[in-house]
């Protein structure tokens, strides 16, 4: 037995070392956990016939720890295959501790952080988190804090500008009041961003979301704007003077007056086609200003409720809930989608007995809908109108309007009587009575009853020193907001050259070209369609991924910073908590 006392010492040994080695690497983990069972079992077994069996399996312990890194020391493997006996334990043992003190044991590097694609995902999150919140801020200080500027000078000469739309607001933006003195005219004191004014009707985006106020930009040009909240009722281009009057609801002891002009820019935009047809100003709803939006969901929601009401005819829930636009054009066909939506994901749930009665209709006198879009576009959105089950009807035009029905000639020429509730009428544009008395005045050189007549260079056919721009002109380009755009910032040029060339520069002037950057309409249930000019061709495309696009688009062309953010609120708000069904 005299063996059994240096087997058991060596097991010791080798037991404490792999404890030491662990915890000067690492600390217990998993794998020391299972080394450590392996030498309690070993160390717990007792007798003389079981003594090697039990240092094997020590240093079977040892093995198994080593597969964590540098955890097996040259020391513990070199007393793992050592061969023991009773004669030479105690040698053994003392060469193993001069061994150990002689060679201590290094310490661990430390390991190296490996560069991943999250971690660097992780870095331009925060950067881009960063750097939004720095652009906001700065934006909106700015905004808060214009600078100061220079008084009017009365040596300059003075461009007055009518309306507060497109065509105005972006030569607005775009003039260097460093040369001219500007006045501008208009009956109300915002811009309206109109493309998703039909989204305003149904309670997707709030109203104030696409307003800007035209003050919030003229004070940010260096020299001071003035901004007269009135309505110009007359121009004289002899006398270069136009009348304007206070149109407000309260007024002061002054509500008419003149104001002199050198340069006067139109930008009045267009009225609402009627086609002379009796009814339509009486009974229908129009969706180019804020309170034309108003309007319609006031109605709407009287619609609804009315439908509602206790033992209402048959006959009659089903009128009231017949919603019918007049005008398959881009905002025909839009308020049409976006009303399909709030039908469906907001008016079902919350009126579920009259889930089942909510019809709409749109009626088009050509014999499609967006004829400014491709046929497989065409095809796409009346596809599409069919499937959200609202009712396209083409070839068929409008003959009375009464306040419970309208009378159509369809296709096949019959007169038919469309009962409804609530009738939106986008049919298109005609001159407004400011522009029509001007065109009267130089009827010599304004031959056509669509619009004002203008040169390549947006000059007024028989009116020296009058512009005009936008959807008030007849030309060959299409009444569009884009057109407007682009139409101004050409305009804003023009006066620059002129400023210039009095310097006495070298300045020539080139007429207006119109460069066309694409068509875009929604269609309703997360669509939306694009026609979009690429090299020598078009793309037309459709689907929810465009739906996206139509959003970073009109988000994009937002004037300010102000009605992005709150566009973008009004989106995620309505998305996650629904459209406000109350009747305002």
């Amino acid at each position: 037995m005299a063996k059994k006392p240096g087997y058991i010492i060596m097991a010791m040994v080798t037991y404490f070392e792999y404890i030491t080695t662990v915890y000067r690497l690492f600390g217990l983990n998993f794998v020391s956990l299972q080394g450590i069972v392996l030498c309690t079992t070993a160390l717990s077994s007792t007798g003389w016939e079981i003594c090697q069996r039990d240092l094997s399996l020590a240093a079977q312990a040892v093995r198994v720890a080593s597969a964590a890194p540098r955890i097996m020391t040259s020391r513990a493997a070199m007393i793992s295959g050592a061969r023991f006996n009773s004669t030479n334990a105690g040698a053994t043992m003392a060469t193993a501790g001069k061994t150990v003190a002689a060679n201590p044991t290094p310490a661990a590097p430390q390991p190296k952080k490996r560069w991943s694609r999250l971690r660097a995902l992780k870095r331009v999150v925060q950067l881009g988190t960063v750097g939004a919140i720095g652009y906001g801020a700065y934006e909106i200080y700015g905004k808060r804090h214009p600078l100061e500027q220079k008084p009017f000078d009365p040596k300059k000469r003075t461009v007055v500008v009518l309306g507060s739309g497109w065509g105005a607001v972006s030569f607005l933006k775009s003039i260097n009041t460093d040369d001219y003195n500007v006045m501008v005219v208009s009956p109300r004191n915002y811009f309206l961003f109109t493309p998703l004014l039909p989204s305003c009707t149904v309670g997707t985006i709030e109203l104030r979301s696409i307003m800007e106020p035209i003050r919030f930009i003229t004070q940010h040009k260096s020299r001071n704007v003035k901004f007269y909240e009135s309505e110009c009722t007359d121009i004289d281009p002899e006398s270069k003077t136009i009348s304007i009057t206070d149109v407000s609801d309260i007024k002061g002891s002054v509500s008419n007056t003149t104001v002199h002009y050198d340069y006067l820019v139109m930008a009045v935009g267009a009225d609402n086609q009627t086609f002379g047809m009796a009814g339509v100003r009486e009974f229908a709803c129009f969706l180019k200003e804020i309170w034309d939006a108003q309007k319609i969901r006031t109605r709407l929601m009287d619609c609804v409720e009315s439908a509602g009401f206790a033992k209402q005819a048959p006959e009659e829930v089903d009128r009231l809930l017949h919603m019918v636009v007049v005008g398959g054009g881009p905002t025909g066909v839009e308020y049409a989608a976006e009303l399909h939506d709030f039908l469906k994901d907001d008016l079902e749930v919350w009126y579920p007995e009259l889930a089942d009665k909510f019809r709409i209709t749109l009626v088009e006198a050509l014999p499609n809908v967006l004829p400014m879009f491709s046929s497989q576009l065409i095809q796409y959105t009346e596809s599409t109108f069919k499937q959200n089950k609202i009712e396209v009807l083409t070839k068929t035009m409008v003959k009375e309007v009464a306040d419970k029905e309208i009378k159509v000639m369809d296709a096949n020429k019959n007169l038919v009587s469309i009962p409804y509730g609530l009738l939106v009428w986008a049919t298109g544009n005609c001159p407004r009575p400011l522009t029509r008395k001007l065109m009267a005045r130089i009827k010599e050189a304004q031959t056509s009853p669509r619009g004002i007549l203008v040169d390549d260079y947006m000059r007024v056919a028989g009116a020296p020193d009058i512009y005009a721009i936008g959807d008030c002109t007849f030309s060959k380009y299409a009444p569009t907001a884009q057109v407007a755009t682009q139409q101004g910032l050409y305009l804003a040029s023009v006066f620059e050259n002129l400023a210039r060339i009095e310097e006495g520069q070298n300045k020539k002037i080139t007429p207006f070209e119109y460069s066309h950057q694409g068509s875009l309409a929604y269609i309703g249930s997360d669509k939306a369609i694009a026609d979009l000019p690429f090299l020598n061709g078009n793309v037309s495309v459709g689907g929810v991924a465009t739906y996206v696009f139509w959003r970073s688009v009109y988000i994009s062309n937002m004037f300010s910073f102000r009605n992005r953010f709150l566009v973008v609120g009004d989106w995620m708000k309505s998305k996650v908590f629904g459209r406000d069904v109350s009747r305002e």
